[in-house]
């Protein structure tokens, strides 16, 4: 089959005829790809000059997380996420621990990294010795674009040349640390390695008549264990009732310990454990207009650094304490990239009283920590399904297109009983027999 050339030329109007024309997508559903267009012209051009090939825009719910205490400012936090339960769990253990002093966040570093990739087939010895001066050109190069970032405190901290023909023939690196201030700092990173590239493709030293530097790519990593965020709650285990009356405190501490060390061990189990505690952060960086995607590598491949997949947090029982730590890399922005072009990222920015790139690293790590100790207290008590399929027990009514009358009935049977897609189908169609 032949492919189409030209398709991002076509007006969007053109682009939904061609879907149309080449998808099971109905004629009859066109309007959907209208229905959510801002009403104001200017915010509308906006968002159909984000992303290439604009269809239509595709609103995800935002919910609010309040109580959620942070080293002891309490945070009205915005959720932007699909899943039902994501925000109650997140909401019920920030209530919960804010009754226990809330959470304790700390930043221990900031730094990011790129990298340009090359290959040199002189001897490693000589491109080792030539490195020095070498690295002195390299920063020069970059000068012009790290004026203002220097001047905002941030800028390149470190350039290492990394030998790695022993794993690829011929293959080097030039490994660069920068820290970019409150900026998410991508596209300032890969000009300088850019720019780094050309220096190091044109250096008189490493362009020999027999040799020369060939240049693979240069490119920020995603990968950033030094730029991390730790986050803890703290409490005496005799303090640890409340979460549903179905366990004594010691039990429950002990429990909880049981279900962590597994994430630690099995990593069937901590896949789904990590997977928890992004259900937070990624709903706080989606709505903060961050990576989520990035940090999300990061986080797993931080959880992979010593040889095997692992859970995310630690739990410590001593001295009668409960004390859950949360450390993973983060590394996010407040300014730049669709921060201040988003309407709704600007005014959820203002709704978290405008943070520093710091402070919403450790507003997103204490989210991820509400979702994950939410999960997990959950499972070792009433189990993960009860709370979730009530949640979802609207979504559920919506897909079988209840009347208001139908979903009352219907909640007022599942006051304590666990409802399942085949129950609910069941009870709409006795009830429209009834009428």
């Amino acid at each position: 089959m032949a492919s189409y050339s030209g398709f991002s030329k076509l007006n969007r109007e053109e682009r939904i005829s061609y879907l149309v024309e080449h998808s099971d997508f109905p004629k009859s559903e066109i309007e959907n790809l209208y229905a959510y267009d801002s009403p104001q012209k200017a915010q509308q051009k906006l968002f159909q000059e984000m992303i290439e090939n604009y269809a239509g825009n595709f609103p995800i719910p935002m919910g609010l997380v309040p109580n959620m205490v942070i080293n002891g400012t309490s945070y009205v936090v915005p959720f932007a996420t699909e899943e039902s339960s994501v925000v109650a769990a997140a909401a019920k253990a920030a209530k919960y621990w804010a009754d226990k002093g809330g959470f304790t966040a700390t930043v221990l570093s900031v730094t990011k990294k790129g990298q340009v990739h090359f290959s040199w087939q002189g001897a490693p010895a000589k491109i080792l010795a030539l490195f020095p001066d070498l690295k002195i050109k390299l920063l020069q190069s970059t000068e012009r674009l790290t004026t203002r970032m220097r001047q905002r405190g941030g800028g390149i901290t470190g350039i290492r040349l990394l030998d790695k023909t022993n794993q690829l023939p011929n293959y080097y690196q030039i490994d660069v640390s920068f820290e970019t201030a409150d900026a998410m700092g991508a596209n300032f990173i890969n000009s300088c390695l850019e720019s780094m590239a050309t220096c190091l493709r044109t250096s008189p030293e490493l362009n020999t008549g027999e040799t020369q530097p060939e240049i693979i790519m240069s490119i920020l990593s995603n990968y950033t264990p030094d730029s991390l965020v730790s986050c803890q709650v703290e409490a005496p285990i005799e303090s640890l009732c409340g979460w549903n009356g179905q366990m004594s405190p010691i039990n429950f501490a002990h429990k909880f310990k049981q279900a962590v060390d597994i994430s630690g061990v099995d990593p069937s189990r901590a896949v789904t454990h990590n997977k928890g505690i992004f259900n937070g952060i990624d709903a706080v960086l989606l709505a903060t207009g961050n990576d989520w995607r990035a940090t999300a590598a990061a986080g797993h491949a931080y959880a992979s650094r010593n040889g095997s997949y692992r859970g995310l947090t630690r739990l410590c029982l001593d001295n009668q304490m409960f004390k859950y730590t949360l450390e993973l890399p983060l590394a996010v922005g407040t300014v730049g990239g669709i921060t201040r072009m988003h309407p709704l990222v600007k005014d959820v920015s203002a709704m978290l009283n405008h943070p520093d790139a710091q402070t919403l690293m450790m507003i997103a790590a204490a989210a991820g920590m509400a979702n994950n100790f939410s999960a997990i207290a959950s499972l070792i008590t009433s189990g993960i399904q009860e709370g979730h399929m009530k949640m979802h027990c609207s979504n559920m009514l919506n897909q079988r297109e209840a009347t208001e009358e139908e979903k009352q009935i219907i909640r007022s049977e599942f006051k304590s009983a666990l409802p399942d897609f085949g129950t609910l189908e069941e009870l709409i169609m006795q009830i429209r027999k009834r009428k």
